[in-house]
């Protein structure tokens, strides 16, 4: 069975295309059978894999862009096919979004370095606890100092809530990746970006296929 890593945001703009893109992609390399599901009705996930057909040395990836009733449908036949399975999801909590946080084994939640972001995500933690999912955040864009970045990080220390490490950095590998229809660890693999998305993606699955797999 395999474990299904939503990646969700109600708050536009937090990087969750290219996340779920990126962490598909460095799981595919590292040898999990990996599925990226789009179910953003904004499809960016649906036109960067069609530039990706178009990179013969693309790691595969089997992808799919469902829709309404057809996302339980298609998450119960990945559950059987896939080792992980990340789905990108609406920017919002609508119906499309409550039913994959409700099928997930982890919801990831993107977090910019600041507090009005941190301040959208609580919808979504909010929903994530309400159907008993196990969810954490992963920093994005993050400065390797400053004020902005210590004052996010204090807050969610105060609030104890559960951050995934390395925080990926604010880098221009990952959208030049991304207008490519690859991920930043094929378009660009010597780059730090590449790094710590591996990392990312390696922590992940490590905690995933340790203990977070439903029965």
């Amino acid at each position: 069975m395999a474990v299904v890593i939503a990646v969700a945001q109600q708050k536009g703009g937090a990087g969750k295309s290219t996340i779920a893109a990126n962490l598909a992609v460095a799981l595919a390399q590292a040898g999990h059978r990996a599925a990226l599901l789009d179910t953003d009705p904004q499809k960016s996930l649906e036109r960067w894999n069609a530039l990706r057909q178009q990179r013969p040395k693309a790691v595969p990836l089997d992808f799919h862009a469902p829709a309404g009733w057809r996302v339980t449908g298609t998450l119960d036949r990945l559950r059987r096919a896939a080792e992980m399975v990340v789905v990108d999801t609406p920017p919002h909590v609508e119906t499309d979004a409550r039913l994959v946080i409700r099928a997930a084994d982890l919801v990831l939640v993107p977090l910019q370095p600041s507090l009005p972001d941190l301040w959208a995500s609580d919808a979504t933690v909010e929903l994530a606890e309400k159907e008993k999912r196990r969810w954490a955040y992963v920093l994005n864009r993050m400065p390797a100092s400053g004020r902005l970045r210590d004052v996010i990080l204090a807050e969610i220390a105060r609030r104890g809530a559960p951050v995934f490490e390395p925080h990926l950095g604010n880098r221009s590998a990952y959208p030049a990746a991304f207008a490519q229809g690859l991920g930043v660890t094929e378009a660009s693999p010597r780059n730090p970006a590449a790094a710590e998305i591996a990392a990312l993606a390696s922590a992940l699955a490590a905690s995933s296929l340790g203990g977070l797999r439903r029965g």
